[in-house]
């Protein structure tokens, strides 16, 4: 197993490739607690960072659970507060420890008002994460709140006033990384911004912390077209130094 003080060096190489500009002495030194705590890896998408905070993703949950062998994750449905026709959910998750483990449990809860434009016509399967989520952090001491229990990725200034009319997404599979809707708001961003895509693209599979973009969740990938809008639209200039250090990278090319 890769030894702590090599993981921090790495999480904090990796952490200054993708989010340098926005990196604080505050933000490395949480950075470096984490990584000491719990042996998240930035390059494996276990932690992102948004707004200045870090955030735990559902992939480094369950990581930081098999590193320390649960014993296993029980879910159910929480019916009363259940209403289909509404896309409205909310789930009872109890994680075990051991097999002595008595449990820990967390609810989670998700329905259109609370979820983001992304995921509409998921509500289940992000009710479901948001309870698996939070049994985790309990009983595995993690302060930092996850990803996927905040209300949106995407709650951000929008490129375009029509942006929120997109038609939600279906619910049937969970193919395309998010669907149509997120090639949409990226090549948006892409054309608005004129950003060299070939570089997005490189700058992409580099966030993801993957070979190519097919082996990125989706959870990975709206969150990178979340950042990438919402570093467009705060400092362009900074985002064009970060595309153009990968290779084929011009100054001034997009």
């Amino acid at each position: 197993m890769i030894s702590i003080k090599i993981l921090v060096r790495q999480n904090r190489r990796h952490a200054n490739l993708r989010w340098g500009n926005i990196l604080g002495r505050i933000t490395i030194r949480a950075l470096k607690d984490l990584t000491e705590q719990f042996q998240f890896s930035v390059a494996n998408g276990d932690l992102l960072l948004l707004d200045g905070g870090w955030y735990v993703t559902h992939s480094g949950l369950t990581s930081l659970a098999r590193r320390n062998r649960c014993a296993g994750i029980h879910v159910r449905p929480v019916q009363p507060f259940c209403d289909p026709s509404a896309q409205r959910w909310a789930f009872e998750a109890t994680v075990y420890k051991s097999r002595a483990c008595k449990g820990f449990v967390g609810y989670g809860d998700a329905d259109p008002s609370n979820v983001s434009a992304l995921v509409h016509g998921a509500e289940m399967r992000v009710a479901e994460t948001r309870a698996v989520n939070r049994a985790l952090r309990k009983a595995y001491g993690v302060g930092s709140c996850s990803v996927e229990e905040i209300g949106s990725l995407a709650e951000r200034p929008q490129s375009s006033p029509d942006s929120k009319k997109l038609p939600p997404q279906p619910t049937s599979g969970n193919g395309n990384h998010g669907g149509t809707k997120v090639r949409d708001r990226l090549c948006q961003t892409i054309r608005q911004h004129q950003l060299d895509a070939n570089l997005v693209k490189a700058y992409a599979t580099d966030f993801c912390g993957v070979r190519t973009l097919r082996n990125a969740t989706r959870e990975q990938v709206e969150a990178f077209v979340a950042h990438l809008a919402d570093w467009a639209e705060k400092d362009r200039n900074a985002l064009l130094c970060q595309l153009n250090s990968y290779p084929g990278g011009k100054e001034g090319a997009a």
